[in-house]
This record gives C-alpha cells, structure tokens and sequence, in this order.
C-alpha cells in the first residue's frame, strides 16, 4: 500500500501553524497544527469538541460559507482539518478567514454553539471557556501567517 501522504511529514520537528496538506481536485485541506507531534502534549476530547463546534458554527456562518467543506479535530489530537473549495476561496482568503474566526472565537461571548443532548452525542464535554483560550492561542500563532508559510 502506498503512504498517506500526511504519513510522510516528520511529525518529530512539526511544529504549531498553519499548512496546505493537500490539494484534491477543487478541495483543499488545510492542516492547523495545535500542538507539537509526539510531545505527549495534545489537545484534550473537550478541547477539541469545544473548539470544533465553535470554530465550524463561525465558519459555516461567514460571509464564505458555501466555499467551507469541512472543519474537524485531527484523530491524533494535535490540531484541525479544514476542508474548502478552493474555486471559491483563495489560499490567502483562506488564511485570512482562519485568522478571522479564531479571533472570533478567542472573544466567543454566547452560549456553546450545539450544547444540548437533541443537538449533540457529546455535549457534556462543551466548555465556552477552553473554546475561548483554545482559540486566543491559536489566533495569536496565525496572526500574521501568509501564503508562503503554508508548507511544512
């Protein structure tokens, strides 16, 4: 069997960013590193939970929704998938919306997104709160990320 190709990134001198993964036809998946690979420090089931349901509520609620594929917690606990057409959303525009929404995020003042038992198999694990320093942490490293910092 061939490689994943995300298989083939050193994940022992990854470091926390933002990276163009792969490119599939119009759809292009972003890698949005948290944590540093085999660290044994990952991101905990509630953190990612949290910012996931408030990271893809801002995401398929912004001015570029129909070009948002999909916005997920990688299995391995160190980071984010997201998943856009790039037909309709640059790679800069990208960056630029992911700098946006985790800005968004880092300042969330509502109610959890999904929290409730008809909306969610999960939602006792929500917290508004580890969404928020999840989030702040994160805008602060993509601040200022551009186009050319996308490869691993």
């Amino acid at each position: 069997m061939e490689p994943i190709a995300s298989f083939q990134v050193d994940h022992r001198t990854l470091n926390p960013g933002l990276y163009l993964s792969r490119r599939d036809g119009s759809v292009i998946t972003f890698d949005l590193r948290f944590k540093k690979p085999n660290t044994g420090d990952l991101l905990t089931n509630a953190q990612l939970h949290s910012v996931e349901h408030i990271i893809a509520t801002l995401l398929r609620n912004s001015p570029q929704k129909d070009a948002v594929v999909y916005f997920g917690p990688m299995g391995c606990q160190t980071g984010f998938y997201f998943l856009f057409d790039g037909d309709r959303l640059s790679l800069a525009e990208a960056v630029k919306l992911l700098r946006e929404v985790f800005a968004a995020g880092a300042a969330w003042q509502g109610d959890m997104p999904g929290k409730s038992e008809a909306e969610c198999g999960n939602y006792r694990n929500l917290s508004v709160e580890l969404a928020r320093a999840q989030c702040g942490y994160y805008a602060g490293l993509i601040a200022h990320w551009d186009v050319e910092q996308l490869a691993y």
